[in-house]
């Protein structure tokens, strides 16, 4: 399967994940990655250059080393795609409520020194960019239309809110990385689908 056949059946594949539907509002520091309004008035993301960044962001993380990073989120729904994506990378996790302290105090036993930060949700996750900024760590973020980005050194724009999306963020991302390091061909099949990337909610949580 040649490389462009690929490119196009991926972006079949993600289409309907929601990877691309943004919020009501748009931001300056969004703006240049929308496309156009949805007949809800909801702001599309361009796919492209979601793609992109994710190829952008592979190459970043592997430069430093997957072992040097760490991913954050406060967000429930990141939690599954983060798991996986820490299993299958040897990366650091930090879930749930960010503790201060974290990357700019070295007298706390949970001080820690990562090379590269990765966060779901620059609003959720502001504790842990206000720390890595304080510390000099690269930050890359996944950005809805409405976030503000300028403490990011690498925005992935997307869908941060959804279950389906922030899965496929992350799967698109182990993915990319693998092909990086040569772990796996744009046309090989990867050991987890997007459906195990996805946090799972229980029958109560509907309710």
């Amino acid at each position: 399967m040649s490389e462009l056949t690929e490119a196009t059946d991926i972006k079949k594949k993600i289409l309907a994940t929601g990877i691309r539907v943004g919020t009501q509002v748009k931001t300056k520091f969004m703006k240049p990655f929308i496309t156009k309004a949805s007949p809800e008035g909801l702001y599309m993301l361009d796919l492209d250059i979601t793609l992109e960044r994710i190829k952008t962001a592979a190459k970043f993380i592997n430069r430093l080393g997957t072992d040097n990073l760490i991913v954050c989120s406060a967000r429930q729904y990141a939690e599954t795609p983060v798991e996986k994506f820490c299993e299958m990378l040897d990366s650091k996790k930090l879930l749930r409520r960010f503790m201060p302290g974290t990357l700019t105090n070295p007298s706390l036993p949970y001080y820690i020194e990562p090379k590269v930060v990765l966060i779901s949700d620059p609003q959720v996750d502001e504790q842990a960019i206000i720390e890595a900024t304080n510390a000099g760590i690269p930050i890359i973020g996944i950005a809805n239309t409405d976030n503000i980005t300028s403490n990011l050194d690498v925005i992935i724009p997307a869908n941060n809110r959804g279950r389906k999306a922030l899965a496929t963020v992350y799967w698109l991302l182990v993915r990319q990385i693998l092909i990086e390091r040569g772990e796996l061909k744009e046309e090989d099949s990867m050991k987890y689908e997007i459906d195990d990337f996805e946090t799972k909610i229980t029958e109560e949580e509907i309710e």
